[in-house]
């Protein structure tokens, strides 16, 4: 680790590279929490595969047809909030077909994404990086767009707290109050499919569903109101991000892979802690 503060202190790529880490660990932590506690990581899931549809095309666009304002990161966001609002609706509206519309949405998205980056002189090796993180290649541009997508996660996460905690865990009493539930669950996946935008940079298109719920999932054991778990998420997810960047820095791994590696081993550790405490009190 004395390498990685010593690189940190020196160079400003290690410090755009932690300070993405920080900036996807607010989203990460708010909106996971809600996602987790709704259940629904089946649908964040293809969001997030998704997503490599968008970033490919707006690469297409960028290099063959000389389109510069066609960004990567604005390309991802219209994929990940497009096949959030289809796959919303399609689940109100028509949950028959729920399933099929959710697998063609995942396949679809990585295969069209896939189809673009080969289809881009010179691109090809892009992939890799939109697939598994490219943690270190962040500039100061992507990250004053983390930070505008921040923004909005927290200030309508936040500003919205009090109704998506109540359709997260109890839609019909929600109903009754009078809330808009299709609405609020609708505005929960486009947070979502935001939150993705952000946390690709971090870890990848491949892995960004394990940084979305582990922290939380983490968090809900240790903590026992919404609150207080999204807070810890947020904590949680940071301590991950920094940690998996500063011990894959010395032997030079993928930072990406070591986070989501690390958020697993303290994920089993909890489950395994929480097992072993339930048995004893029994």
């Amino acid at each position: 680790m004395s390498d990685f503060w010593q690189a940190l202190a020196s160079y400003a790529f290690m410090q755009n590279a932690l300070l993405a880490g920080l900036l996807a660990s607010l989203a990460c932590g708010v909106v996971g929490t809600f996602v987790v506690a709704r259940r629904i990581s089946y649908l964040a899931g293809a969001i997030a595969h998704s997503v490599l549809a968008g970033l490919g095309a707006a690469r297409y666009l960028q290099v063959v047809n000389g389109w510069q304002w066609a960004d990567p990161l604005g390309g991802a966001l219209v994929a990940g909030v497009l096949a959030a609002l289809i796959m919303g609706l399609v689940s109100l509206k028509a949950r028959e077909r729920e399933d099929t519309i959710i697998g063609a949405i995942w396949a679809v998205g990585m295969a069209l994404g896939i189809l673009f980056m080969a289809a881009t002189p010179g691109y090809g090796t892009d992939l890799m990086g939109y697939l598994f993180g490219n943690i270190l290649m962040v500039s100061p541009g992507d990250l004053w767009a983390m930070a505008a997508l921040d923004l909005v996660v927290l200030a309508v996460g936040l500003g919205l707290y009090r109704g998506l905690g109540a359709v997260c865990f109890d839609e019909e009493f929600a109903r009754v109050r009078g809330l808009n539930v299709e609405l609020y669950f609708l505005l929960l996946l486009v947070l979502t499919a935001l939150t993705v935008v952000l946390l690709a940079t971090v870890v990848g298109i491949v892995m960004v569903i394990a940084l979305l719920t582990l922290p939380a999932a983490i968090a809900g054991r240790l903590a026992g109101r919404l609150w207080q778990i999204m807070g810890l998420a947020v904590v949680i997810s940071a301590v991950f991000t920094t940690a998996g960047l500063g011990l894959s820095y010395g032997p030079d791994l993928p930072a990406g892979a070591f986070i989501i590696v690390l958020a697993g081993a303290v994920y089993i550790l909890a489950s395994l802690w929480g097992w072993l405490r339930g048995r004893g009190r029994a």
